[in-house]
């Protein structure tokens, strides 16, 4: 029977593999992120905050801040450079010109689609590599940490 102790390296030295796995699986499906980015002029920064207004109205300037983790002058050159690019138009609120609201344009959200489209595709190819319950235990394990990490 394992002690405590053991039982935490073992996790430790399982979870250092699973790091292992994510780095280089990441890395690859970034490269080929990349490939099309670059294709686009977009930066992950700004690939990423279109995928965010991709499933919103629109964001504040406040809330692109905080969900980049960015400051607001950071966050306002992000924008400003899709914007730049017509992949996303600043609008003011009417009842608060002050208020400035970022909104992912119909070029923006082609972008987005055909990024998404290329990461499915990269999945089709694994997820075709593995048997029925294979695939199974990968989606409920999938759920279970997509759980965890958005709470």
């Amino acid at each position: 029977m394992q002690t405590v102790n053991d039982q935490k390296k073992t996790v430790r030295r399982d979870a250092s593999k699973l790091a292992d796995f994510i780095m280089f699986t990441q890395r690859s499906f970034l490269l080929n992120l990349s490939k099309e980015l670059n294709r686009g002029n977009v930066s992950f920064a700004q690939f990423f905050l279109l995928g965010y207004l991709a499933n919103e109205d629109y964001l504040t300037m406040t809330d692109i801040s905080k969900k980049m983790g960015h400051s607001t002058a950071a966050a306002t050159g992000l924008v400003d450079r899709l914007e730049k690019l017509g992949y996303v138009q600043r609008l003011h609120a009417s009842d608060d010109r002050r208020k400035v609201m970022v909104q992912i344009t119909r070029k923006g959200i082609d972008l987005v689609e055909r990024m998404r489209e290329d990461i499915v595709a990269n999945l089709v190819e694994v997820m075709d590599s593995l048997d029925d319950e294979e695939q199974g235990a990968l989606l409920e394990t999938y759920g279970k940490i997509s759980k965890v990490v958005q709470d």
